[in-house]
Order: C-alpha cells, then structure tokens, then sequence
C-alpha cells in the first residue's frame, strides 16, 4: 500500500530543456558538422582538378585567405590556401568555372538542409515523446496526460491483507462496519426484506486514530476491489477538470461493483457554499458533481462509498444528509482497554520481554492515538537495539513513551547547582501538592533530566482507570497542581524563574474552560461563553459574548487561578520538612519513581 512517489515537475521544465538542446546544437553542433564535410587539399591539387574541369564552383574568401570549391556533382566542398596566382581568374574563366554564385559553406543543398532543418526537428519530436512519457509514468500511467481522468489508487482485494483483526481499539466503530461486509457478502437477504445500505459512510475523528486503516479492513474484510483517493486530488487548475475526475471515478466504480470507493480528506471539497463572488468555483464544481454522483446511482448496485475526515463540521450540509452520507461513525481516541490491545497488535511486530505489563503502559499512554502508541512501540525497538539487547523490556516502552511526550533526553544540556536545585523543588512542589489532594491521579514518576522539547524537568501522573467526567473540585485541584511549582520556587527561594511558563498557560486554558464552557461559576451559571471550533483539531476555542462580559470573565479567572495558588503554598508550608526532604534526593539521584517518592512522603 506504502507508494513512494518522485516529486513531478511541470510541463515548462520540460520544455526549456528541449529548447536549451536545440540552441546547443545549433551553435556548437552545426558549425562542427558544416567543419567537418570541408576536404582540405593543396593548391596544386585544386589547379589540377580546375585544369581537368572537376570543378563546378568556386568561392574566393581574401578575408580568410582561403578558396572554397566543389567538384562536378557538388556534393563534396574542397577548401585550399589561396596563394599569388595572377593566372586564377583567367584559368578560371577558361574552365567554365563560376566563381561568383552563393556561398558554398551556407548553400542549400540536401546535405546543409538535411542539417539546418530536417535534423533539429527529429531531435524535438524524439525529445518530446521521451518527456512525454517520462510525464505519464511519473503522473502514474497513460491516462494521467487526460484531463480529467481520476488518479484513484486501485487495491484489488486489499493487497496488504489488513482485516479488522490488524484494527485494535475501535470496537464500536468495527461493529458499525461489519454490517457493511456482511451486505457486500450476501445483499440478497436485505433485497429480499427490503433493506438497502447506506450510500455513504463517514468517518470521522483526531488523527491517527486509524480511519484509513479501518476502510482499507473493509475491503480486506469484504474481498472486493478498494478505490483510493484524497480529496485534495480532485482540485486541479482549470476549473471543470475536478468534476471530470468525479465522473470518471464513479464511472470505475459502477463497472467494478461490488467495490469499496474511499474518499481521503474529504473536506478539501466538501466545504459548506457560502454563496459568496469570489470563492473557488473548482472546489464548488466538484462538490456538486460529487452530490449528483451519490444521487445517480441507485441503492443495492454493490458501491459503497466511505469517507474520511477530522472537520466534519466545515462539511456541506447537502453532503451529510441522508441519502448521501447517510451514517457517521466516530473513530475516537482508544480509552484504556482500546491502549492495550493495541499496543499488542503493534507488539507482534518486535521481539518483547515476557514479563512486559502492557496494562501499565497503556495507563502511563493516556490521550494517546492508535498512530502515537505505534511510534511508542517503534520507538521502545530501536531504544532496544540502541541498548545492545535483542527484544524490548517493560524500561524500554516507558521510556519511548517519554521520549514521545517530551522528546529525547538532553545529553549536552548542564544545568548550574542553582537551576538544578530550583527545578528540584518546583518538580516536587507539583507532586506534593498533587498527593495532598483527593481525587488526583498518583504521581508516577518524578525527573529534572532536560529533554528536547525544552523541557528542565517534569512530574508524570498516571491515571488508575478511565476518567470520563471531572468535576469542579478535581478541576480545582488540578489548576493548584499547575500552581505548585510556581508556589514552591516562591517558598524556597523567595523569587520566581520562567519555569512555570507551560503550567500558567494549562492552568489559566483549564479555568477559563470550567467558567467558558463547563458551567462552574455561579455568577454565569450554565450560560455558554465560548464555543469550540475543530473539536478533532486542538478544539481551538473562540468567546460569543459582550466586551463588558469578557473583562468579567478575565477577572474571574485571575480570581480562580490565584485562590488555588493560596492553596497550593498552604499544603507546600503543612509539607516543608518533606519538600526539603524529597528535593534534595531528587538532585542526587534525577529521578525517581513514583512509589520512592510515596514512600519518603508516609513516612
């Protein structure tokens, strides 16, 4: 399925370098050609053959010194020094010899115009079937030189043999699909109740949660014929060529029914019309082609169309009603059980330590996507390898996870005693605050190893299961664990550093979201203030409220994030003897786990 495609290049390419070879050869090849079709012979030599009438013509050339003739049949130029021969003219007069016609080196003959002319035009055409088709194998076959024509990638009978089985951690969404198997198996049993299937299914969700994969098991699963294509493949630049491909596509389809059709990306032509002058009439060209399309052909003919996207908000309503798109199934990010066997599924692939507890893995991976616990997995291989040992141990995928979250460790990055102090204890500080709380999740591992992302140090909390609602209180103790760093720079040291940069920004998002969105603030009540755009693309959050609103928002914030930073110096001061305490063994020893640190904090 991986293809590797060479970058194509444009026509104008093309042409500036037939062109280019056509100048060569006319400045360099044909004054070499023309040079080597001249004899040179001695003046004797050309007295004797004028004596004996064997010339036809002669040019007399005193700028050059030199005279240019030809024999009787004019197909061989001769060329001679010319020397002081007052008898030249007569001599030549008295052998019918002409001497004043055209220039023999430019004449006309079949020679110079096979050479001037016939020859740069055989060299053009050659040159440009030779691009000609070096175009059409690059842009992918014959028919990649019709406008018009799709390029859609054709896996017959899923080449790579991926079934639902090689798809972890997407239940729901497997059962959502296998209706659509069993239809391309045996549709007679749903002509026979009546039962047509959906035209249309889209998937939607976060990236690298496996919605490609997911339509390739499809095919797999059903053994039928798998149409690829994205969506960003239909824009060309004239506009009505994108349609053209629509048609052709769907055109394919009928003829190899029963077959799966998959649309990549989706919106990048399934955008809402807005009916405003100046929009892409390309893109609204192919949409409504596409919307024909999926009306044209009739239920039960064996085309299902399957489409992917990570917007579906930005789709056109005409595109998701019914009867088009008639069924949306969500590819989410996997919960705990789904980490896990995933994970196992990317496992077969690498040699692993028996004793490695998947479980725990998958707990430290919260929030991961099925594509991330893949690069984990790859990740915790080539940790192995780097290590000299023949399969990964449970040291290695905790690590990858690491390296995944916060980038590689920093090898040439040394801090001062002082700045390696400082991150002790504002790394402690979180996790202190953070065990002091109920309702938090416990402190997994404690580090003040610089990594690559530009982290000094950071503290992993775990959660013990699937965590689905929070409530204000554990929101409040989470905005006080953002704080605790911060608070403990201000207790120990007395000043603050930029340290804290990522924890105000996490803490400021997560209050301005429990009085926004979430509800919990009794002077708002349950009035929504910000809406949330790209809910699958960083929920990127925009306020719908008056200015006068805003400011009051802004005040309640503060007031939020500042209460829970009184509260986490209050636990910090309760704890000062086991701040000291733990910070200081987290400067000797970098890191430390989560049950080292537990423990010295109960004791």
């Amino acid at each position: 399925m991986n293809e590797v495609k060479t970058p194509k290049k444009p026509l104008l390419y093309y042409y500036v370098i037939v062109l280019l070879v056509l100048l060569l050869f006319n400045f360099l090849a044909m004054p070499w050609i023309a040079q080597n079709q001249i004899v040179d012979v001695d003046y004797n030599t050309f007295i004797e053959m004028t004596e004996n009438g064997e010339i036809s013509r002669a040019e007399l050339q005193d700028a050059t010194n030199r005279i240019l003739f030809t024999d009787t049949n004019e197909k061989i130029v001769y060329k001679t020094a010319m020397v002081d021969d007052p008898d030249l003219i007569s001599r030549l007069n008295d052998n019918g010899v002409s001497f004043r016609g055209e220039e023999i080196e430019q004449s006309s003959g079949f020679l110079s115009a096979l050479l001037s002319w016939v020859l740069p035009m055989v060299i053009f055409i050659g040159i440009g079937q030779y691009m000609s088709r070096r175009f059409m194998q690059r842009a992918g076959g014959p028919n990649s030189m019709m406008f018009g024509k799709n390029s859609a990638k054709v896996y017959v009978k899923s080449s790579d043999g991926i079934k639902f089985s090689d798809v972890a951690g997407e239940d729901e969404a497997k059962d959502n699909l296998r209706e659509i198997v069993d239809y391309l198996h045996d549709p007679q049993k749903y002509r026979e109740i009546g039962a047509s299937m959906p035209k249309g299914i889209l998937l939607v969700g976060p990236p690298g949660t496996g919605k490609t994969m997911l339509a390739k098991a499809v095919a797999g699963e059903a053994n039928v014929p798998f149409f690829s294509m994205s969506g960003s493949e239909f824009v060309e630049m004239f506009v009505g060529m994108g349609a053209a491909k629509v048609r052709d596509l769907f055109k394919q389809a009928k003829e190899k029914a029963p077959c799966i059709v998959f649309i990549d990306e989706i919106d990048a032509i399934g955008k809402k019309r807005d009916g405003q002058l100046g929009g892409n009439d390309e893109r609204e060209q192919t949409l409504n082609q596409l919307l024909t399309e999926m009306d044209g052909f009739e239920d039960n003919t064996g085309v299902i169309i399957l489409a992917a996207t990570n917007r579906p908000e930005s789709l056109d309503p005409a595109l998701t009603r019914p009867g088009r798109f008639d069924r949306r199934v969500p590819v989410e990010l996997p919960d705990l059980k789904g980490r896990e066997e995933i994970l196992r599924v990317h496992a077969k692939k690498i040699k692993v330590a028996d004793d490695v507890d998947f479980n725990r893995i998958a707990r430290m991976a919260s929030g991961a996507s099925g594509a991330e616990l893949a690069n984990i997995v790859n990740e915790a291989a080539l940790r192995a390898v780097r290590g000299g040992r023949r399969f990964a141990t449970q040291a290695d995928l905790e690590e990858s996870i690491e390296v995944v979250i916060a980038g590689y460790q920093k090898k040439n990055a040394i801090l001062t005693d002082a700045e390696k102090r400082i991150v002790a204890y504002h790394e402690v500080g979180h996790a202190i605050v953070a065990a002091r709380q109920s309702g938090s999740a416990p402190v997994q591992k404690i580090t003040i190893v610089p990594r690559t992302s530009g982290a000094l140090g950071y503290t992993m909390q775990v959660e013990e299961g699937n965590h689905y609602l929070m409530s204000r209180e554990e929101l409040e103790n989470k905005i006080a664990t953002y704080t605790g760093g911060r608070a403990a720079e201000e207790l120990v040291f007395g000043s603050v550093t930029t340290g804290a940069s990522n924890d105000i920004e996490q803490a400021t998002k997560l209050a301005r979201a429990m009085i926004t969105r979430y509800g919990m603030s009794d002077d708002f009540d349950m009035v929504a203030l910000e809406t949330v755009t790209n809910q699958y693309l960083g929920g990127d959050a925009s306020l719908a409220c008056s200015a006068k609103t805003q400011a009051d928002v802004d005040a309640k914030v503060v007031e939020l994030v500042k209460r829970q930073h009184r509260k986490a110096l209050d636990i910090l001061e309760a704890n000062r003897a086991k701040l000291d305490e733990i910070a200081s063994w987290l400067y000797e020893k970098e890191t430390i786990t989560g049950d080292e640190f537990m423990a010295i904090l109960n004791k």
